[in-house]
């Protein structure tokens, strides 16, 4: 595993929950793996190399695709709860018994199920660009950037992860170019998919008077990483994580929107690695 990148490592398959999960597992070998959970619509070909490759360097790296998701098979279920206990399913049949945790954007609503679910497993928790349960998400603009029409579309991402700004999308433009070099690519989600993700997300968001408790029961250290100006789920979420939180630290990276450590791959693996290592 320790010679292979995030371009050239082999796709793996491990069964549990009756699902046949897609996985890539690379990078140093001995401590504890570090698990990536990703956002809407994407599969692991949707994550950054510089990102995972850099923080490989360190640790071992796990991406997955959930239930239902490009090349794992079943359905994709409709709540981020399930999708959670699929998570923990997965990690499980790899035979780990502790592992930190990353999750962006949705797929930091399920890294938070994996760990209030399975409070043992989990030692650290990194949370990027996602808010908590009962997000306000009047001021999202993801409605109307994922429905828009982009040529090449690729240049969705571009809208969804970082800002107009010439130096964000300069470092966009990058962003796309490393994550097209994988050879081995995922088949894209299915529509079943999509529609089971936006069901879990219109779940999530309903409005409640105890809608932040749950955070109270987390109690691992918890690194919450966010742009200064997410337009997918707003960045004051972020803030409110990190105030509710028993035991977590905000970073915002400026002129960032929702992929803010795509943007700034480098300082985040430093980030991470600091938060990781202590």
């Amino acid at each position: 595993m320790t010679n292979y990148t995030h371009d050239t490592v082999p796709t793996q398959f491990v069964e549990a929950n009756g699902i046949r999960f897609a996985y890539l597992r690379f990078g140093k070998q001995g401590g504890i793996p570090l698990v990536f959970n990703q956002h809407y619509k994407g599969t692991m070909d949707n994550w950054d190399p510089a990102v995972t490759d850099g923080l490989a360097r360190d640790r071992e790296v796990i991406l997955f695709n959930n239930a239902g998701v490009a090349n794992s098979s079943g359905e994709t279920p409709s709540s981020f709860q399930e999708m959670g206990a699929n998570a923990i399913a997965f990690i499980r049949a790899l035979g780990l018994t502790k592992v930190d945790v990353l999750g962006f954007s949705i797929g930091g609503f399920v890294a938070q199920e994996i760990t209030l679910q399975a409070p043992d497993l989990v030692r650290k928790l990194i949370l990027v660009g996602t808010g908590h349960r009962g997000n306000d998400m009047s001021q999202s603009q993801s409605n109307a950037i994922f429905s828009g029409n982009y040529d090449p579309p690729e240049h969705l991402w571009l809208a969804v992860h970082f800002s107009p700004s010439e130096t964000s999308r300069a470092a966009g433009l990058k962003f796309i170019e490393r994550k097209l070099r994988r050879q081995e690519r995922d088949p894209e989600v299915s529509l079943q998919t999509v529609e089971a993700q936006g069901a879990a997300i219109g779940k999530h968001i309903i409005p409640r008077d105890d809608a932040l408790d749950y955070l109270k029961t987390i109690h691992q250290p918890v690194l919450v990483v966010q742009g200064s100006n997410d337009v997918i789920i707003p960045t004051k979420h972020s803030y409110t994580l990190q105030q509710n939180l028993p035991n977590a630290q905000l970073i915002l990276y400026p002129d960032a929107n929702h992929g803010s450590f795509y943007q700034y791959p480098e300082l985040f693996v430093a980030h991470a690695n600091l938060f990781l290592n202590v």
